[in-house]
């Protein structure tokens, strides 16, 4: 009962906005990209984008995260050159990019200087998810772009976190323990790399050499060994959905079933379960996929306002990866 009303607590609380996201309102370019609908605009990019490649769903709600975490959603991810925020190790690997800047270039196209990149990535993170089976939600807008962009303000949660640690990092930037569930609840369609699991769970657990995390279900383990993760460097760059297979392209709450089965690949999400303060809301989300559908769009809405710039803070740029 008290994780029930912990849920409902987390409801109310979710969609409060603070700082400049109070500026931002919704339908914020109705009249203002000469005749077109811009959100319309960047709906029909990411349709055609999902329809040839489904993908692009877990690629833009990594890119949120990673946005907005780091100075908040600013649009410094995006900016290309020597020491910003894309060239740090955690963003190698972040995807997506081009699908913002063709959006930039048709919305400029239409409305020059009028819809920011950091509202694009907030938009298509939204269309994408919807397509992918997820919740339909409304978001603000009237972001503007940062100034700033630099690899060493980027600081992220580790793949090996305990459940105390995601936690405490999630709370610097104002999200509770319930929020951080769901936060990890976008793996529900990530991937990672052999690479990232064979060390900490696979042959190396604790440290010791050839040692199998013993919270991993033991055939998920055998298969991950004998088949997609044999101990070689050659299979470190082989693919390693974060959901089951079937699922591994929905929204939905399937990845929270795979916590309880301790099926969960990367560390930090298992540990959601093996940690006493967090398996409630594991067991309440795996259980109600309607549930896990209306707070997931509640955090990702409570995760785009983060540390946003308004009004005449920052630029609205020409093109997404340099400044103006």
């Amino acid at each position: 009962m008290a994780a029930a009303a912990a849920l409902v607590v987390a409801l109310a609380v979710l969609g409060l906005a603070t700082g400049g996201s109070a500026q931002l309102q919704y339908g914020y370019y109705k009249g203002k990209c000469n005749g077109s609908d811009a959100e319309a605009v960047v709906q029909s990019i990411v349709k055609a984008r999902f329809g040839r490649e489904a993908p692009i769903v877990a690629y833009l709600l990594r890119m949120q995260f990673h946005e907005c975490a780091v100075n908040g959603c600013d649009g410094g991810l995006l900016i290309d050159g020597p020491g910003t925020e894309k060239t740090a190790p955690p963003n190698l690997s972040v995807k997506g990019y081009d699908l913002i800047a063709a959006i930039k270039t048709e919305l400029e196209k239409r409305c020059p200087r009028v819809v920011s990149c950091s509202d694009i990535e907030i938009l298509a993170t939204r269309d994408a998810v919807a397509l992918a089976g997820g919740p339909a939600y409304a978001v603000r807008t009237g972001r503007r772009d940062c100034r700033r962009s630099l690899a060493s303000d980027v600081k992220l949660p580790g793949a090996e976190y305990s459940a105390a640690q995601a936690v405490a990092y999630y709370a610097k930037l104002g999200f509770t323990a319930q929020d951080t569930v769901l936060l990890l609840g976008a793996h529900t369609v990530g991937a990672t790399h052999c690479s990232v699991i064979k060390n900490s769970r696979l042959y190396g657990y604790g440290g010791k050499a050839g040692a199998t995390d013993p919270s991993m279900d033991p055939t998920l383990a055998s298969t991950y060994k004998k088949y997609v993760c044999p101990n070689v460097s050659s299979s470190d760059g082989n693919t390693v959905f974060l959901d089951d297979q079937w699922s591994a392209l929905k929204v939905d709450n399937n990845y929270y079933k795979n916590l309880q089965r301790s099926r969960g690949v990367l560390l930090v999400d298992q540990n959601l379960y093996r940690d006493t303060s967090t398996r409630g809301i594991v067991d309440q989300l795996a259980t109600n996929n309607g549930l896990f559908q209306t707070l997931f769009a509640k955090v990702l809405v409570k995760l785009s306002e983060v540390g946003v710039l308004t009004s005449t803070q920052g630029e609205i740029r020409k093109v997404c990866n340099k400044f103006n």
